[in-house]
């Protein structure tokens, strides 16, 4: 039987009063990713927190990012997240605002957002961001005009420098003169220590005469590419087989790292084992050897296709052995388990642990031995979500109806131009 007129208008009206409260809702659940994002709550395991939320509340990908960048940016406006939680803005016109909105623009942004319709604001926020963009491609190529760079003997023969450059290519320069100022009095401070450094006019100096001697150094040889993108880490038998043990762990440089780095590298890399006598001289060097054969790698990357870390599925990874070759863990397909860089370090350093099951299942653990679950369980959920999300408003005083979220709008057509040359700050 069709429903009247007076029906369908209730019905549109619940609609409305219930849309509203889930808006409200959802300026709780900012807030809550907000400080959860800000303690570092998805750090254990995640790269981060919308990959956290992917994976624990089942959001997509794209929609987990947004959440946090709506989050972090309402943090800094008060009137847009004041209005989200009292039901007045929809997420999808504060969505659309927080992509321009500052502090500065904030109130007429509001006023915007209160006054149109979902497309209206999603329009004049793509008409801001034009003018941001020709703004911003004005000031860009002023900065490309105005280059320039002076170089001109003075009388005494001493050569003056004097320029303007872009701001990418000022970083750059400012990087690479500190660079070589660290090579040059890094030499000065091991060689004499005891004599006074140069004024930081004249480190920069000498660091600019360094980059131009470099420049011009052709037959510079800088080794093989193989050799010279390695990492080389030298760590004791008993310390690779045992993170407590005591040893050496260190980078070809002296750097000592934690034995848990060291295990990790090893657990997917060339090794050459070197046996010394009671006064450190090499008695023995073997080959390099391969870990990982590449045919087992292939199997490896065939079986698994992804990092196996609960959530994860980055497809690119690294061969883990789950119970380390150093401890006589054999180099077997069994024995091993595709982990990406991100979860290859959380399970070697950071407390993480992983094991294979007797159904050949993996069973991943957090630092205080909980298990990590392949999908998180459900949150509870009342009988009745609606009537308890009304409620809760109604306790904390949120009193929302079917016109709460009503735009001003008469009807009337949008002038976007107009508008953004009445909004928007440098319109003009």
């Amino acid at each position: 039987m069709p429903m009247s007129s007076s029906d369908l208008a209730r019905l549109g009206d619940e609609i409305a009063a219930l849309a509203a409260h889930l808006t409200a809702a959802t300026a709780r659940l900012l807030d809550l990713i907000r400080a959860f994002d800000a303690g570092g709550g998805w750090s254990h395991g995640f790269p981060s927190c919308a990959a956290w939320l992917t994976w624990r509340v089942g959001l997509a990908p794209g929609a987990a990012r947004e959440h946090v960048r709506v989050a972090r940016a309402l943090a800094t406006l008060p009137r847009l997240a004041e209005a989200l939680g009292r039901g007045e803005l929809s997420y999808s016109k504060i969505r659309e605002l927080t992509r321009v909105a500052t502090p500065e623009s904030e109130e007429r942004l509001l006023a915007v957002g209160r006054a149109g319709t979902a497309e209206h604001v999603q329009r004049i926020v793509r008409g801001w961001r034009r003018m941001d963009a020709k703004a911003e491609a004005r000031q860009t190529a002023l900065q490309h005009a105005l280059r320039s760079l002076d170089v001109y003997p003075d009388e005494d023969g001493m050569v003056r420098i004097r320029g303007r450059l872009s701001p990418e290519v000022g970083a750059l320069l400012l990087k690479a003169l500190a660079a070589a100022r660290e090579i040059l009095y890094q030499r000065r401070r091991d060689q004499a220590p005891d004599l006074d450094p140069p004024t930081m006019g004249q480190q920069q100096a000498d660091a600019l005469a360094l980059l131009a001697e470099t420049a011009l150094h052709h037959e510079l040889d800088p080794g093989a590419p193989g050799e010279r993108y390695q990492v080389v880490v030298h760590i004791d038998a008993e310390v690779l087989a045992n993170s407590e043990a005591r040893g050496q762990s260190v980078l070809e440089g002296g750097v000592r790292v934690p034995a848990g780095t060291s295990q990790r590298l090893a657990c997917d890399a060339s090794r050459v084992v070197m046996r010394q006598d009671a006064e450190g001289r090499v008695v023995e060097v073997g080959a390099r050897t391969r870990t990982i054969p590449p045919a087992l790698r292939r199997a490896l990357h065939q079986r698994d296709r992804s990092c196996r870390f609960p959530g994860c599925g980055v497809q690119f990874g690294q061969g883990h052995h789950i119970r380390h070759w150093a401890q006589g863990g054999p180099t077997t397909l069994s024995n091993l388990a595709l982990l990406c860089r991100r979860h290859h370090r959380a399970v070697h350093e950071e407390g993480y642990a992983v094991d294979r099951q007797p159904d050949g299942e993996l069973c991943f653990r957090y630092p205080d031995g909980r298990l990590l679950p392949e999908v998180p369980p459900p949150a509870a959920v009342p009988g009745d979500p609606a009537n308890a999300l009304r409620a809760g408003h109604e306790a904390d005083g949120l009193i929302l109806d079917a016109h709460t979220a009503t735009p001003g709008w008469l009807g009337e057509s949008l002038d976007v131009g107009y508008a953004i040359d009445v909004l928007h700050p440098l319109a003009r």
